[in-house]
C-alpha cells in the first residue's frame, strides 16, 4: 500500500467519515482568508477614489495630441 494512502487511513475522523483538517491547516485558510477580505477591501477604496485633477489634465493634452480629434470606440 503506497505511503500517503496509509497516512490517511491512520488520519481523525468526523462522524460522517471525512478526515478532520489539522489545526495548523485550518487557521492558515482563516489567515488567507482574512488577508483576502482585506485586500478586496483595500482595492475597493483605491478603484472608487477620485482621479487626480493633474493627471485628467495630462491625459487630456496627451488625448489632444494625437490628431484624431474623433472618439476613439
Amino acid at each position: 500500500m503506497p505511503k500517503d494512502m496509509s497516512e490517511d487511513q491512520d488520519a481523525p475522523r468526523t462522524r460522517g467519515g471525512k478526515t478532520r483538517k489539522e489545526p495548523k491547516l485550518e487557521e492558515a485558510r482563516l489567515r488567507q482568508q482574512a488577508i483576502g477580505v482585506r485586500l478586496r477591501h483595500m482595492f475597493e477604496e483605491v478603484v472608487n477614489e477620485p482621479v487626480p485633477d493633474d493627471f485628467l489634465e495630462i491625459l487630456r493634452r496627451a488625448d489632444g495630441r494625437d490628431g484624431s480629434g474623433g472618439d476613439r470606440s
